[in-house]
């Protein structure tokens, strides 16, 4: 919790008396080029230290899809945004001519979730739709921006344990996610900031997204060409 004059020295403009218009105008003009700065910086730092990882866990999940499995997404609060939006953008791709392609939100089913979690706990509720739905040689995506979210982490062991790929989306130093053996790959965004953490995960799912395809154009044709064939 911010002390009052911590505050105070981010939004001087917010306390004391009646404020000038144009410096309150200025100072919200400031905050928001500095906001800017630092998503540019982090998005920057993010990508240059990670750009390997990235590059990995496109092969890891080109290589699910090769082999016929599917990918299974997960994440709470707004990581549960993340989580629907990755799988949405491969069963549903807006680049002409790239297929779509098996993906299942592991959020999307309230009925489950409030089951497993009010029955035998929300630690529960993605390693059981995992036990239920996966098998061995399809691949999990996590998004946790703290990585220390005790639901994916139990879902991250036992997808591990059977036969699936795992990759995680995290930030800080990356959590349980990075230091717990559970994620084949973990892409940790370099800062504590919540809001530059989701920032840089958007852009990180959109270019594996593009990546994965990339990598399977040359092993299958396009979706025109199916539609044509049929």
């Amino acid at each position: 919790m911010c002390s009052k004059s911590v505050l105070e020295s981010l939004y001087p403009f917010l306390h004391g008396d009646q404020q000038d218009p144009a410096a309150v105008d200025a100072a919200l003009l400031h905050s928001v080029e500095e906001k800017a700065r630092d998503s540019r910086e982090t998005n920057a730092r993010f990508f240059r230290e990670q750009g390997d990882s990235l590059v990995h866990a496109a092969k890891a999940l080109a290589a699910v899809y090769r082999r016929g499995g599917r990918m299974f997404t997960m994440g709470n609060g707004g990581s549960s945004c993340d989580a629907s939006h990755l799988a949405v953008e491969f069963l549903h791709p807006i680049t002409a001519g790239r297929p779509a392609l098996a993906a299942i939100n592991l959020v999307a089913d309230t009925a489950m979730i409030s089951a497993v979690g009010n029955d035998v706990g929300f630690e529960h509720i993605f390693a059981r739709q995992i036990i239920a739905h996966g098998r061995s040689g399809d691949g999990l995506v996590g998004f946790s921006t703290s990585g220390n979210s005790t639901n994916l982490i139990a879902a991250f062991a036992k997808a591990k344990e059977m036969g699936l790929t795992t990759i995680g989306l995290s930030g800080g130093d990356g959590g349980k996610m990075a230091s717990a053996g559970v994620c084949d790959h973990c892409l940790v965004v370099p800062t504590t900031s919540i809001h530059r953490i989701q920032e840089c995960h958007v852009n990180a799912y959109h270019i594996l997204w593009d990546l994965v395809h990339t990598l399977l154009a040359d092993t299958r044709g396009s979706a025109a060409n199916k539609e044509v064939a049929a």
